[in-house]
């Protein structure tokens, strides 16, 4: 099994590589703006740098939940935060409706975890835009979510469906794969499971995590 150092370290290199293109459009439009004297085009500099730090925020945002502590939370997170944050990165990445079916107000951090990271595999498979549904509800003592993209196109590599799994080689896990084999691992030490379907014109993501001791009911 892959090393908890060297995990964390693909996740930074993760987090570092998503976050370069709006940091470094922050820097280029700032950059600009100094040497700008034309109203209007200084204009649409401060346009770039709000929509840039706009983004930066976003990204920060999910990878605090996706990926962090989630300090400042108890053992639940309320739902309104997971959609926040899964709009706004919509938002971003622009032509695409997000549906929502969840009824419970929060869920287990673990689950919250999962429900974003496989929401925003599902968002990157969306290069042309389209539909991502999102549902989770608790049944019988488990969480269960989904994920669903539909599209004209899914860009989908299925080495990350093979790493939801715990199906993908250690050698083979990498920056662009961390992300899911570490819900695939959080899943697993749940005694839950993760699993993935691609078809025509669709991507569905799913999850069934038992609920941590003390939550159920």
């Amino acid at each position: 099994m892959i090393s908890q150092t060297d995990l964390a370290a693909m996740l930074c290199s993760r987090l570092c590589h998503d976050m370069l293109s709006p940091v470094g459009a922050l820097a280029n439009g700032l950059e600009l703006l100094a040497d700008e004297q034309d109203p209007q085009m200084r204009a649409r500099c401060m346009e770039l740098l709000e929509q840039s730090a706009k983004i930066s925020t976003d990204k920060l945002k999910f990878f605090r939940l996706a990926f962090g502590a989630a300090g400042g939370f108890g053992e639940a997170i309320p739902i309104e935060e997971a959609k926040s944050v899964i709009d706004a990165l919509a938002s971003d990445a622009k032509r695409v409706e997000v549906n929502w079916a969840i009824v419970e107000p929060s869920l287990p951090k673990p689950a919250v975890k999962v429900l974003l990271n496989l929401a925003q595999i599902a968002l990157d498979a969306l290069v042309r835009g389209g539909t991502l549904d999102i549902g989770a509800e608790r049944r019988d003592g488990a969480v269960e979510i989904v994920a669903r993209a539909r599209g004209d196109r899914i860009a989908f590599d299925e080495t990350i469906g093979r790493a939801l799994q715990g199906d993908l080689a250690e050698a083979e896990i990498t920056s662009r794969t961390a992300a899911a084999h570490m819900i695939s691992v959080l899943a697993e030490e749940m005694e839950g499971g993760l699993q993935y379907k691609l078809g025509d014109g669709a991507l569905v993501l799913g999850a069934v995590l038992p609920e941590p001791e003390g939550m159920i009911g």
